[in-house]
This record gives C-alpha cells, structure tokens and sequence, in this order.
C-alpha cells in the first residue's frame, strides 16, 4: 500500500466552497463530511513516557521493556499516515481529539495523545487556522472528547489557547439547524468546537458534547460494526445535535497479541476496508441518513472523496 490513490493531495482543499449553493443552504447536519479517528496520531514521541490513557498491563510491559515496547505501542497507536496539513488537503473536516498534560512536567502544556504522546496541541491548533486562513470557505468540527491527567487549570489554558489561536473564526453555540455553510461564511466562521468537559460550560464558543454523539461500536469484527452503524443511524436525533458515525475497528488485548509485529494498519485496517467502505459507498446523506463518518488511516483509500461524493444524492433528490 505504498501508492497514494488519486484523490488525497489536495484535491478537495477547498471542497465545501466548492459546493452548489442548493447544499451550502442546508443545515450542515444533512451533509457528508468526511473525518479521522484519533486524528493527531501521525507523529508520536517513543521517548515519552507511556501515556495516562493505557492500562497498567501495557505501564507495566513499557516499564519493564521501555523502549522495545513503546516500539510496538507505536504500531499500534498511530491510526493516521497524513499530517494536519495533508489531512485537510484530502478533504477531512472533522477532527477526533484525545489531549492529555505530562505528568511529572511543571507548566499547563496539552498534547495530543493516543497510547504515545504526539504534538502539543498549540503547534496542531496553528497549522489548523494557518490552512483555514489560506481557504475561507472551509470549516472544521473539532471534537475534545477525551482528556487525561488534566486538573482545572489545564481546562482554562486549553480553553484560552483555543479563543487565541482561532479568534473570530470559532462558531457560537446556537441552534444546529441554523448551522448552515451560508451562514457560516456571512459570520466568517470557520471552526466549531465540542468540549467535552464542565470547564466549558458558560463559554459561548464551546459547544456541548451532547450536540455530537458519536456512538462506538468496540468490536474487531467488519460485519457487527455494520449492524451497529446501522442501527446506531436508524436511532439518530431527527434534530438537535450532528451525528458521526465511527466506521473504525478497535484493536483488544488479544488482537495487538496477534498482530504484534503487523500492527494495526496491516493487521486490522487494511484486511476489512474493502467492506467499510462498500457501507460508506452504499450511505446517504440529509435528514435520515449520514452526516460525519470517520474511519482509520484515512489515505489507504479515496475515502474522502467517496464521503464527499454522497452529497451529490441530495442535489438529484431536489431535482426531482
């Protein structure tokens, strides 16, 4: 899998300006928007200590084999090949965020983190608003959902960095169904934040994670997590919230056992994508259907591009 396929570059840099104008006046709830999993996940640091989110089974393997085992932790934590950059170049719009503090370290620093502590969340947050900058039509979700070893003063420094770095770009919270890119673009908004956290409450620009649920299926196997994304739509909120739709598979103890040396990419990912993606293909967007799908290792196939595609069935439905 050494070929990118035609599509990822940046192909779809500018794809939700590029959208006829039938779509950018519905509510973005309706529309397809392609997403990534653990998405600062592309870069991870071997010499970090293991992160607050592993259990102690795998503290006590990197205690006891340290660098060897975080060697093998990496093959199983870094879910994404494409940098920030390069995943909002292929058309990828929303971002799943894990960030945790290092303990043992003085200061408030956040950084990303899965399994291994990746970047700080400062340096991911400015190449987001620098590639915003250059395409004013885009706009990114950007759900912290999940945060480690974080006391209350790490909250307020997050919170604070994000007003700093994104300024007038963040969206306030307000009704979904009058989230639309029209008018999105008449406020000169380009990001919208879920902050899942109490911290957050009583600031304008975070919006709740109860406006985003994204269901996990936690299975290793291609056809219940089928069953389960389609259950998990039939049981969407007809309004008030987005939805995503995780079409991931999740590694257990036994699977990173077996795949020790493959890691996850081969071992996992790329054995069922075929099926994933015949479920993705065969979705539709608007008020039943679709709205975020996120997926592993979003450049093994056109998978932005074909979530984008999905849009095009609301313009035939209207023309109807």
């Amino acid at each position: 899998m050494k070929t990118r396929p035609a599509g990822i570059g940046n192909v779809h840099a500018d794809w939700m300006g590029s959208l006829p104008s039938k779509l950018s006046a519905m509510p973005l709830r309706h529309l397809a928007v392609p997403g990534s999993h653990d998405s600062f996940t592309f870069w991870v640091d071997v010499h970090a200590p293991v992160g607050p989110d592993q259990k102690v089974y795998v503290k006590y393997l990197a205690t006891m084999f340290s660098v060897l085992a975080k060697k093998v932790m990496v093959k199983w934590s870094m879910t994404q090949n494409l940098t920030f950059k390069e995943q909002l170049d292929a058309g990828i719009r929303y971002f799943d965020l894990r960030v945790s503090s290092k303990p043992g370290e003085s200061g408030n620093e956040i950084y990303f983190i899965h399994g291994l502590f990746g970047h700080k969340v400062r340096d991911g947050l400015l190449e987001i608003s620098s590639f915003l900058g250059r395409h004013r039509k885009e706009v990114v979700f950007l759900d912290f959902n999940h945060y480690y070893a974080m006391e209350a003063e790490h909250h307020v420094y997050l919170i604070s960095m994000l007003q700093e770095v994104f300024g007038s770009k963040l969206c306030n919270n307000c009704a979904v169904e009058n989230v639309t890119l029209d008018y999105l673009w008449e406020k000169k908004y380009q990001v919208i934040v879920f902050y899942h956290h109490p911290s957050a409450q009583g600031v304008p620009v975070m919006w709740p994670g109860n406006k985003i649920p994204a269901p996990w299926a936690n299975t290793t196997e291609p056809i219940k997590l089928i069953e389960f994304l389609e259950t998990t739509l039939k049981e969407r909120d007809k309004q008030g919230s987005f939805h995503v739709s995780q079409a991931i598979l999740t590694p257990t103890v036994n699977t990173v056992a077996k795949g020790l040396l493959w890691g996850l990419r081969s071992y996992l990912v790329e054995r069922n994508l075929p099926t994933i993606m015949s479920w993705v293909e065969a979705q539709r967007p608007g008020v039943d259907g679709v709205n975020i799908i996120t997926s592993d290792f979003v450049d093994l196939t056109d998978f932005a591009n074909v979530v984008i595609k999905l849009n095009n069935l609301l313009l035939s439905e209207q023309n109807h």
